[in-house]
């Protein structure tokens, strides 16, 4: 089956930013080389129904949008948004409820956990504009939550993504902070004081007490390409970044500004980290100046170093280039794309061996 999420409004409802639609999961089964089924169906939170997210008793973490990804983990399928709980479906993509791990999550969960590739945990964070900024999540191949960790020196800075290596966690912390004066729907923005940094952590139930942080340049990253540890030891972190100028681009287009033009472009350029752990430094550099996002990669390579990986291309800010699939080689440099046409914007690439 191929499963996608997205954002789509209810009738007569038109939501202040793209990303405030209410979840709807699309499915096509696959089978022979030919389709058996496809269907849609909304996620039936409380927030389909107009429940509010902010009640007199703080946040409701059931009242999500559940409209940013599908997982699935341990036989469970799981609509996912960050500032919620996940919400398990039934493989024909009805609604069963909340998922909290039996009680054992209670924190947000993010839209982009990371499964292990080789002991099937599921790695996962919870990330808050209010203490605690950032709580840390592994459930084992069963699905049960073992482990629950707050990350100490954490910031309120916006964490959408993250990043696993065999032996560590790593998180980015960019320019986007929380923003009450943001009226959109979103209420982040980009604040020039939030500094911008990776935190590096080892992997295991003490490793929160361990996480360093290294400064990096102002910018801001929505989602990790891959990171891993090289022959040296050291961290390659590797995913699209934009700089302020970049970021009012994008959200402009997320709220439908005026003047922002009919099509979605994009300043987000590929950028790569190498971290080295013992010379506490960090090399930071453009690899790529195509706009691109939606990175992925074949997720058996998943914290190991991938020849290739995937991203989805934009026009630039100036209206060149077009939308299309991006296959990077990393090991050549060569880079392939796919043009999708006009009007023609894909979701992020799946990958699907030949066989």
């Amino acid at each position: 089956r191929f499963l996608r999420n997205s954002h789509n409004p209810k009738p007569g409802i038109t939501p202040t930013h793209w990303f405030k639609g209410s979840g709807m999961v699309h499915g096509i089964r696959l089978r022979n080389g030919q389709a058996q089924w496809y269907r849609n169906r909304w996620v039936h939170t409380p927030a389909l129904d107009g429940a509010p997210y902010m009640t007199e008793h703080g946040p409701d973490l059931t009242a999500s949008a559940a409209g940013t990804h599908i997982i699935e983990h341990a036989g469970r399928l799981l609509a996912l948004c960050e500032a919620n709980l996940p919400f398990e479906l039934t493989p024909e993509l009805d609604t069963i409820g909340a998922h909290d791990f039996n009680g054992k999550l209670r924190t947000a969960m993010t839209a982009h956990p990371k499964e292990d590739p080789i002991t099937g945990e599921l790695h996962f964070f919870g990330s808050s504009p209010f203490p605690p900024y950032l709580t840390y999540h592994v459930a084992d191949a069963t699905g049960t939550l073992v482990h629950t960790a707050e990350v100490p020196s954490a910031t309120g800075a916006l964490k959408h993504d993250f990043a696993l290596t065999r032996r560590h966690i790593v998180f980015i912390e960019g320019n986007v902070t929380f923003d009450p004066t943001e009226h959109s729907g979103i209420p982040y923005g980009w604040n020039d004081q939030q500094p911008s940094r990776i935190g590096v952590m080892p992997r295991g139930t003490d490793g929160h007490h361990h996480i360093r942080w290294y400064s990096i340049e102002p910018g801001n990253m929505l989602h990790v390409s891959n990171a891993y540890e090289d022959g040296q030891g050291r961290i390659v972190l590797e995913g699209p970044t934009v700089d302020r100028e970049g970021f009012h681009l994008s959200w402009n287009w997320w709220t439908g500004a005026p003047g922002r033009g009919s099509e979605p472009v994009s300043r987000s350029y590929t950028r790569r980290w190498t971290i080295d752990l013992h010379a506490h430094t960090v090399d930071e550099r453009i690899i790529d100046d195509l706009p691109v996002e939606f990175p992925t990669l074949n997720e058996d390579y998943l914290g190991t170093e991938n020849r290739y990986q995937y991203a989805i291309a934009f026009p630039d800010e100036h209206g060149h280039g077009s939308y299309g699939l991006v296959k990077y080689d990393r090991t050549t440099g060569a880079r392939r794309i796919h043009h999708t046409g006009d009007a023609r914007l894909p979701s992020e690439a799946v990958y699907v061996p030949a066989h």
